[in-house]
C-alpha cells in the first residue's frame, strides 16, 4: 500500500495500523481475484429484489432490552414477530 503513509520505520519495524491506514482499506471482494474468492468461499450477499424491512429506532428500558439480547441472536426477528402478533389480534393491519 503506498499511500504516502510508512509501514516500516528506518529500522525495518513494522509500525501499528493507524486510523488513517484503515480509512483506507477496501473490501476483499473489490480486491481478491474472484478466483480466491470462489476457492475461499467468499460470498456476498447481493442486491435485495424488494425491502422487507423498513429501519427504525425504538426505545427500551434498559432491563427489557438486555432481557431481548439474552435471548440470544435473532431477539429482533423475535421482536417484530411478537408486534406483528400484537398488532395482527387487534385487527389493526
Amino acid at each position: 500500500m503506498n499511500d504516502g503513509l510508512p509501514m516500516i520505520d528506518d529500522d525495518g519495524e513494522v509500525g501499528e495500523l493507524t486510523a488513517e491506514h484503515l480509512k483506507l482499506f477496501r473490501p476483499a471482494r473489490e480486491v481478491l481475484p474472484l478466483a480466491f474468492q470462489e476457492l475461499v468461499g467468499l460470498r456476498t450477499r447481493g442486491l435485495q429484489k424488494a425491502p422487507t424491512k423498513v429501519p427504525t429506532t425504538i426505545r427500551f428500558d434498559a432491563d427489557t432490552l438486555a432481557a431481548l439480547k439474552a435471548t440470544g441472536s435473532g431477539w429482533q426477528t423475535r421482536v417484530n414477530d411478537a408486534m406483528r402478533e400484537w398488532v395482527r389480534a387487534r385487527a389493526m393491519v
